[in-house]
């Protein structure tokens, strides 16, 4: 038969103690965020190539024109920011170019592909709109020529009564005060 005293102490030496355990945690640990700092590396040198390709586009924007912001920000997800509402971001598999706007109805997305010349036809499109959209906002509109005031005679005070918040107020609770007693008078009337 076997030694029930051997057993036991085999059965110690197999098992692995928590110190290395943890070690083994740890080499663990490192690799995997080795690899998504590589991921994470590889992303923002995608972003940066993206970023030269547009260059040219933005050397083309008139320098008065201060809508544009473009940079590549680092966090957890590295982002090529061409507004402050547009931004290119890769996709989960971390090769496809994801062109984006936020809206106050949520993320949409405006171009998505592995390529960067299509990226760069959809970023130069979205800031010729851009563009258009600012030319039309700082247009203003003409205001009918409308005679001076005289200066001699002063400007007419309008004054703005507020009707009768507190009044109507007031007279809601008197008129529900009245019902309750109505209500109760019948209730009263009707038990005897």
């Amino acid at each position: 038969m076997s030694d029930p005293q051997n057993t036991g102490s085999e059965a110690r030496e197999m098992r692995p103690t928590l110190r290395e355990a943890l070690r083994r945690a740890r080499i663990e640990a490192a690799d995997r965020t080795g690899v998504v700092v590589e991921l994470r590396d590889a992303e923002v040198a995608r972003l940066e190539i993206l970023n030269e390709a547009l260059d040219p586009l933005f050397a083309q924007v008139p320098d008065k024109v201060d809508l544009f912001d473009r940079g590549v920000t680092q966090g957890e997800t590295p982002r090529l920011w061409i507004d402050v509402v547009a931004h290119v971001l890769m996709g989960r598999d971390k090769r496809i170019y994801r062109f984006v706007q936020d809206t106050r109805f949520g993320r949409i997305v405006l171009a998505e592909s592995h390529d960067v010349p299509v990226i760069v036809d959809a970023v130069t499109d979205y800031v010729a709109r851009r563009l258009i959209e600012r030319e039309h906002a700082m247009v203003a509109t003409p205001l009918p020529v409308a005679e001076p005031p005289a200066l001699s005679q002063p400007a007419p005070i309008v004054v703005h009564r507020r009707r009768g918040g507190f009044g109507m107020f007031v007279f809601g609770f008197l008129m529900g005060a009245l019902a309750l007693f109505g209500l109760a008078l019948f209730a009263s009337l009707k038990n005897l």
